[in-house]
């Protein structure tokens, strides 16, 4: 799988070529995946240079950082400044590692890192996963099905850039009816929640950025959510596990909020700053390869079937002006049972398009 996967970063994602220098951040369990990329990246003509962190890192620096949290250091910065462009892999060996740390901490570290990130979003850069147990066990699932399903995602087992390509197109005709309206209304079980999205910019997240992706997205008004929503995916924030999250918006805004688990941790990240009780984005999922939830946000929230939403910080492109240190995004399965509008008319249904 390491050889497709490589091949597929960089050849669809980040169209690796002469002269591109590409900093790839992961953790050590994704030392395969690396051992397939370094070599094909010099054979398009460019270079990766690898940040590696071994398990553990992230937390030893949020305990005993100090001031390195509240900026990250020259060579970092000079890294990020150089590189053409980026690769995140996602590689935890033990998604819980940041359990039970105090919520200051990872906030601060957020604020302080924050042009690390506003640096990334201005150049090309992609986001993957690499499945570890981990992973895995936080699906609950074996390691052995978690591959499998996770290969399904990629469509690894078919022609992957003839089925990306495929799910692009889908997603341009879902987009030329989403550009035509002016509001989107989202109906479930806890759930009635209004946005207003007239002007914004839809994008096509066909994988180029996500690996697996498979969604359409924008960034709502940052006045205009009003209603309730009750998401019924959890999330892994922080190495604490949140269930039951829901959200109360008036003129945009998150005025209540709340959730059956976690929440201490999920009423954190709603004072990281202003922007963070506003949303920046709205997607909509459309992977129908991905059949079940694993709690990873990266495969939920494009679930063909889904909706999800981002607290905090809005992507540009989108014509989103929200900015927050924060991009929280929370996850609503429709499928069994809701529904999407567009200015009163149904778009979905049941996790379908209509």
């Amino acid at each position: 799988m390491d050889e497709r996967l490589a091949e597929l970063l960089l050849d669809y994602c980040l169209e690796a070529g002469p002269g591109d220098e590409i900093l790839l951040e992961a953790e050590t369990p994704a030392l395969p995946l690396l051992r397939a990329l370094f070599p094909a990246a010099l054979d398009r003509g460019a270079y990766l240079h690898a940040l590696l962190a071994y398990p553990g890192q992230t937390r030893a620096l949020l305990e005993r950082g100090g001031a390195w949290l509240d900026a990250p250091p020259e060579g970092l910065r000079a890294l990020y400044g150089r590189a053409h462009k980026f690769l995140r892999v996602l590689s935890a060996e033990n998604p819980f590692e940041l359990s039970g740390l105090p919520p200051q901490a990872l906030r601060r570290h957020r604020l302080g890192h924050r042009a690390l990130a506003e640096e990334r979003l201005k150049k090309r850069w992609a986001l993957t996963l690499y499945p570890t147990p981990g992973y895995a066990a936080q699906a609950g699932m074996s390691t052995e099905d978690f591959l499998a399903l996770y290969r399904k995602a990629l469509f690894l087992d078919q022609d992957p850039l003839l089925r990306w390509r495929a799910l692009s197109a889908f997603q341009e005709e879902l987009i030329a009816r989403l550009s035509r309206a002016k509001t989107l209304r989202v109906q479930a079980p806890g759930t009635d929640l209004t946005l207003r999205v007239e002007g914004r910019t839809w994008i096509n997240s066909d994988g180029r950025r996500n690996m697996p992706s498979g969604e359409v997205f924008t960034g709502p008004w940052e006045d205009s959510a009003e209603g309730e929503v009750r998401f019924n995916l959890p999330l892994l924030v922080q190495g604490v596990r949140v269930r039951g999250a829901w959200l109360r918006f008036k003129e945009g805004r998150v005025v209540a909020a709340g959730a059956q688990e976690g929440e201490e941790v999920f009423l954190a990240l709603l004072e990281t700053d202003e922007g963070a009780r506003r949303l920046g984005e709205v997607g909509i999922g459309t992977n129908y390869g991905i059949d079940r939830p694993t709690g990873l946000v990266l495969l939920d929230e494009k679930i063909g079937g889904s909706l999800h939403l981002a607290l905090g910080n809005s992507y540009p492109e989108t014509g989103g002006k929200n900015r927050s240190a924060l991009h929280l995004d929370l996850v609503l399965d429709l499928r069994p049972g809701g529904a999407v509008y567009l200015d009163g008319v149904l778009f979905q249904e049941n996790g379908r398009f209509v």
